[in-house]
């Protein structure tokens, strides 16, 4: 029986490892960037960098993208796919003619990049658990179950390197909490030139450097002096790595974060009461058509719904192309269902959490991740108050990202506990999660026809 029971559970990590391989292609071949938030901004960030590349790099304006304030480094492979291409072909509009082959190059390269993020983390898992073998299931089916990640890797934007990073940063944390944070010079390297990656992918990268911080002035905290030494210095190369970014959007712009809408001078006033707690004709949307408009201006329903489903419809339907994208008859109706059932996963993922936090504590890498995930929903919910947009285009899973895969992170250090503490509580959970995982798994595909392009 004991046997059987460990049978199941690998044998379901490798049929996660191809079914979100799967995935990945699929999406490939049946969605195209362009489609994604924001896109047209974006594809003209690409466009601008490509013009300049490979002789200088030269960021484009306000005048050239609404996404002028985004760190670059999300462009850099698609603006190098675009200049080999525009090598390459005959063409009278090498920015129309390249755009289709740059997108699938970029979709290919962050699919590589998305299940290289995966074995990072099942790797730092390995070592935090002390297992012989890579194999976690309780991760990699936690994190299969999250929609959102397979609509931002198949979109060109900054958050797929804000996972990768961050899962690099997580490894090396780990190994540095081992060492004591004895200040050597590959490790304040390495995690310097970390911070600068991860400052160049995405401002919401920030919200991962606070908790650095707050555990720097924890009363009790081991190894303090040389912690603050460690990091002083891993910061202060990050800095020198990254800092020319956000000095130019200072210069040009007036703020280090600066952002395409004018920002609201900050107040939990800004906001009516109900878009902090769901009311009961909320709820009874976010259960029965979780699709928009319905939940227009409600922060945490609409976070639940871009989740585990798709709220804006990006994948599904969308205001641009309702005659493309299929099953909008029915969609609503099932992404209800896809939320009920996520309920189970919620639940299950915050208990984990926190039975994480509890058997944990002392550790400093549970500590860390423990409030990233505070100073993360925080620091967007903050945003989301600051700048208000009709139709609450700015509340969106995707934007952060980071905070859902830090929770399953966290989680899943627990559920592979379980594994060894209760064999059949275990693999109950895991057969409920599976269940759940084949009934969402029409919200992980994309249901725009083979190839199309707008």
């Amino acid at each position: 029986m004991k046997m059987l029971q460990l049978k199941f559970s690998n044998t379901s990590f490798y049929i996660l490892l191809i079914s979100t391989t799967y995935i990945l292609i699929y999406n490939i071949f049946h969605y195209s960037p362009i489609l994604g938030y924001d896109a047209e901004a974006h594809f003209e960030y690409v466009n601008f960098l490509a013009m300049y590349l490979p002789e200088k790099l030269v960021l484009p304006s306000a005048q050239d993208t609404r996404e002028f304030f985004s760190p670059p480094i999300a462009y850099l492979f698609p603006a190098t796919a675009q200049v080999i291409c525009r090598n390459l072909i005959n063409s009278s509009n090498y920015l129309v003619d390249c755009e289709p082959i740059y997108s699938k190059a970029t979709q290919i390269f962050q699919s590589i990049l998305y299940i290289g993020t995966l074995f990072i983390n099942l790797y730092t898992l390995k070592l935090f658990n002390r297992s012989e073998k890579l194999i976690n299931t309780g991760y990699l089916i936690l994190v299969s179950l999250l929609a959102v990640n397979y609509r931002t890797f198949s979109m060109i934007r900054g958050e797929p390197y804000i996972l990768f990073f961050m899962s690099l940063f997580l490894l090396l944390l780990y190994k540095a909490e081992l060492k004591g944070f004895k200040v050597d010079l590959k490790y304040t390297f390495s995690f310097g030139v970390l911070i600068a990656f991860l400052a160049l992918s995405r401002q919401w990268a920030f919200l991962l450097f606070f908790p650095i911080i707050i555990l720097a002035i924890t009363p009790k905290l081991k190894f303090r002096y040389r912690h603050f030494k460690f990091w002083l210095i891993s910061s202060l190369i990050g800095a020198l790595g990254s800092s020319w970014f956000y000095l130019s959007l200072f210069f040009n712009y007036g703020s280090f974060t600066s952002f395409n809408q004018s920002r609201t001078t900050f107040s939990f006033k800004n906001q009516p009461l109900d878009f902090y707690l769901p009311t009961l004709e909320q709820l009874t949307y976010l259960f029965s058509k979780p699709i928009r408009p319905y939940l227009d201006g409600h922060f945490l329903s609409i976070l639940y719904a871009d989740l585990w489903g798709d709220y804006w419809g990006y994948f599904t339907f969308t205001s641009r192309f309702l005659d493309v994208g299929r099953n909008q008859a029915y969609i609503g109706d099932y992404l209800a269902r896809v939320n009920i059932a996520s309920l189970i996963t919620t639940l299950i993922i915050l208990i984990f959490c926190l039975l994480t936090y509890k058997h944990f504590k002392e550790s400093y890498f549970i500590k860390y991740m423990t409030i990233s995930i505070f100073i993360s929903i925080f620091g967007y919910l903050i945003f989301a108050i600051s700048y208000i947009e009709d139709g609450s285009d700015t509340i969106k899973a995707s934007y952060i990202i980071q905070l859902f895969n830090l929770l399953v992170f966290l989680a899943s250090v627990y559920f592979h506990k379980l594994r060894t503490l209760n064999k059949k509580v275990y693999n109950i959970v895991l057969t409920f999660l599976i269940i759940i995982y084949i009934h969402n798994f029409q919200t992980y595909l994309s249901h725009f026809p083979i190839n199309f392009y707008p």
